[in-house]
């Protein structure tokens, strides 16, 4: 997501830059590892990275574990680390470095740093830590709790005893092992085994599935803050919003004279306090009438409305997509790769649409399908399409058939983006059935 010109990811970097980080390790889903490289390509000056690459979603426990271990082996126990998390708003870097600087300075003590933010409302969207009173200064945390309810909130916010727990932290990594080692040893030891038996590249580390499946799904406050007795609360001289909460995100955006929040092409007719948000791969009409302080997301796999006010509970949502096992939280609509991006456009059976790029110089693996054909059509750009032993240059408006089982592969060949329409058709269209016969990015 980009606010402000710039990805909430490449926000969260420049700030672990402007505190003197020099070194860079990202957590996350390996479905999103060349989104990553491009989020790092497009900075003028990105630090040194290694990516940690799970094959699901990091558990923030496990997270932190393998961070933690990496950063042992890769650097030294003594080494700081800061925690940052790639949903966060910080508009004041400046005050969020001098916080850091406090961070750091506990850190140095043997201490696990987290940083506290003075809550303004009786938010139930966001956990909190207890202290002896809200100040100024740093102290020991007392307890951690999870996200109340709003009577909860209310008796938090009226105590003058609680922070927003912002959910980042800074220690050394033999601090944070130590840590996990006598409070939660099983987290350790899953995360000691998932490293030792992973796959290094040169900028990257892929785990193993089962042993990411062995992994406990705790978070790191559970495994870790809420047990340890060295745990201190910085508090946030900088303003700061968790970004996963449409309404902050609403507020990073300036509204019109009737408060609203959206693109210029929506026709809002007796509106006021409205975000919409769409995103299309094609042209759309999108209209509101009559409604107030609602969110609108409309994006080509989902469709969002709700009340800000019930905003926050977002996560409930999310629930009941598990519990229905629904693809829509699987892959997002527009799937990043080393060579490009695809987009599906439709699907039913027997037959599936996609918008297809590639870069300049860059290819897609050697393969073949068991179970679907494709027709590719070339709309912009030029190919180099490889059909069984036969190479075709392709140009805007030519098509070229893959049967199935037939071995194919597509290169961009010219010097511009090179955008195709494909469409497959089969019994059985899952992107599983790819029997990679050599790549270019080690995937075969």
């Amino acid at each position: 997501m980009k606010l402000g010109g710039s990805t909430l990811l490449q926000k969260a970097i420049e700030r672990g830059q402007a505190c003197g980080a020099t070194d860079l390790l990202i957590v996350t889903n390996g479905d999103h590892q060349f989104l990553t490289k491009d989020v790092l390509a497009q900075m003028s000056g990105p630090p040194s990275t290694t990516m940690l690459l799970e094959p699901k979603d990091p558990t923030r426990a496990s997270a932190i574990a393998l961070a933690a271990l990496q950063c042992a082996r890769q650097f030294s126990p003594d080494t700081t680390m800061l925690i940052l998390s790639a949903d966060h708003l910080v508009p004041d870097v400046d005050g969020f470095v001098a916080s850091a600087g406090e961070a750091f300075k506990l850190a140095e003590q043997g201490k696990i740093a987290v940083f506290g933010v003075s809550p303004t409302s009786p938010d139930t969207g966001i956990g909190y830590v207890e202290v002896e009173n809200v100040s100024r200064e740093s102290q020991l945390a007392k307890r951690f709790v999870g996200m109340p309810n709003l009577a909860t909130a209310q008796e938090y916010l009226a105590s003058g005893r609680y922070y927003w727990n912002s959910g980042m932290s800074c220690f050394t990594a033999g601090t944070m092992i130590a840590a996990l080692e006598k409070h939660a040893p099983d987290v350790l030891m899953a995360a000691q085994r998932a490293l030792d038996s992973s796959a290094i590249q040169s900028d990257s580390i892929k785990f193993d599935p089962h042993d990411l499946a062995l992994q406990p799904d705790i978070s790191i406050d559970d495994a870790v803050m809420s047990r340890a007795d060295n745990v201190h609360v910085v508090p946030a001289r900088f303003s700061w919003s968790d970004a996963r909460a449409w309404p902050t995100v609403t507020a990073a955006h300036t509204s019109d004279s009737n408060g609203n929040t959206m693109p210029p092409e929506v026709i809002a007719i007796d509106t006021t306090g409205t975000y919409v948000q769409v995103e299309s791969h094609g042209p759309k009409i999108v209209a509101t009438l009559g409604i107030r302080d609602l969110v609108v997301v409309d994006t080509p796999d989902a469709l969002l409305v709700a009340h800000k006010e019930s905003a926050h509970d977002m996560h409930k949502i999310v629930s009941a997509l598990k519990e229905r096992k629904h693809d829509a939280i699987g892959l997002p609509a527009v799937v990043h790769r080393p060579w490009g991006t695809y987009a599906s456009l439709k699907e039913e059976a027997g037959y599936k649409v996609k918008r297809i790029t590639v870069k300049p110089g860059q290819s897609l693996s050697l393969q073949y399908h068991h179970q679907r054909a494709e027709h590719w059509v070339v709309v912009r750009g030029t190919a180099m399409v490889q059909v069984g032993d036969v190479e075709y240059k392709t140009l805007p408006g030519e098509y070229r058939y893959i049967p199935l089982k037939e071995r194919h592969r597509l290169t961009n060949v010219g010097q511009d983006e090179l955008v195709l329409v494909e469409v497959q058709c089969g019994a059985y269209l899952g992107e599983d059935d790819i029997v990679r016969l050599a790549d270019t990015y080690g995937r075969a």
